[in-house]
């Protein structure tokens, strides 16, 4: 009896990336002693944490068939507007509450403009980039320290794992918005409508899905992880500065893409920026260990990486169409039943989870 066994075409992506994952880690412990241990894996978490939460808030945009350029100018502004506030002494919880409400308006703006004028993503959330930035240079232009004692017990408070390897609260906040946003995306209205929306907007009004507020929401969303993200970037660093991770806009997309999140819109898993944010972390950690080779190797391999996942995607599209024609001009009375299996399989909402 022959066993078949079919990968849904959405798992090849996602699939690809823990192998590269596996590959990668595995490489490193081969090349360098010490390489291959929790810690150092723990660290992956601990060093991209902010990362994570944004690229999984930005993920929601993506899947919707949108695009959010503004959220490492949110990081940026809540770490200087936090570290300002604490300097003239507010209360370190009402700092985060504020900061939190802040990313949430902002991005919520943005989406209300996007779809109330139906302009491109593209151009509002540039324009959002620019206006966070500007506003941080506005409240400084050099590094603020934080010593607040509250935000200092937070970055320093170490939860040991596994003997005597540790992971910070960071870690913890990242691995919780992960959970959130996979249980957002599977079991909700409007986890479903996201997906619905990025499939194909017009069929997604005909189903009379409420197409504005949740392009509204997953804006919002963005916008609450990135301030979120500002939250544990600012635990991380312990101060606020305007020129704070300029580009990284581009490492939460690129975490996406290696992720399995489509451009296109409409398919990806939740837990996939996670993965493309780790496989980031390990080959910066790699070049970390070499020694003599400069960080910019890191943005070199990453950037080789997309082209690879980019072309990936593309002719996972194509053969999807190609299939697509196929069914449709198929004669026999099987016709129907073979086009129906194929949409089910197909279906955004599947293919996420």
């Amino acid at each position: 009896m022959k066993l078949k066994v079919r990968i849904n075409q959405n798992n090849i992506i996602i699939l690809t990336t823990t192998l590269l994952i596996t590959l990668l880690y595995a490489a490193g412990s081969f090349l360098y002693t010490g390489f291959f241990s929790w810690q150092v894996f723990f660290n992956l978490f601990i060093d991209n944490a902010y990362l994570i939460i944004v690229a999984t808030g930005l993920a929601f945009v993506i899947i919707a068939g949108g695009i959010d350029l503004s959220v490492a100018s949110v990081v940026a502004l809540v770490s200087v507007l936090s570290a300002s506030l604490l300097q003239e002494g507010m209360n370190a919880y009402l700092v985060m509450a504020l900061s939190l409400l802040l990313g949430t308006f902002f991005g919520a703006g943005q989406g209300y403009i996007i779809h109330r004028f139906q302009l491109h993503p593209w151009i509002v959330t540039l324009a959002g980039m620019f206006l966070a930035r500007g506003i941080s240079y506005l409240i400084s232009t050099e590094s603020l320290v934080i010593n607040d004692a509250t935000y200092k017990a937070i970055s320093r408070f170490k939860i040991p794992v596994f003997g005597d390897n540790t992971i910070s609260v960071s870690v913890v906040i990242a691995l919780a918005m992960v959970v959130i946003a996979v249980y957002m995306s599977k079991y909700t209205e409007f986890g479903r409508g996201v997906y619905a929306i990025g499939g194909n907007e017009k069929s997604a009004v005909l189903m009379g899905l409420p197409v504005a507020r949740i392009t509204v929401l997953v804006y919002t969303f963005s916008g609450f992880c990135s301030a979120l993200g500002g939250i544990v970037f600012t635990f991380y660093m312990l101060s606020g500065y305007t020129l704070h991770l300029m580009g990284m806009e581009m490492d939460a997309i690129a975490a996406c893409v290696i992720g399995g999140i489509l451009l296109t819109g409409g398919f990806g898993y939740l837990i996939g920026p996670m993965l493309g944010v780790l496989c980031s972390g390990i080959i910066q950690t790699i070049v970390m260990y070499q020694g003599t080779l400069s960080s910019w190797w890191t943005k070199i391999a990453v950037g080789f990486l997309l082209f690879l996942f980019i072309l990936l995607q593309r002719l996972i599209l194509l053969r999807r169409e190609r299939r697509k024609t196929i069914t449709r001009t198929s004669p026999g009375p099987g016709a129907d039943a073979k086009q129906s299996a194929g949409s089910s399989v197909e279906s955004p909402g599947g293919a996420a989870h």
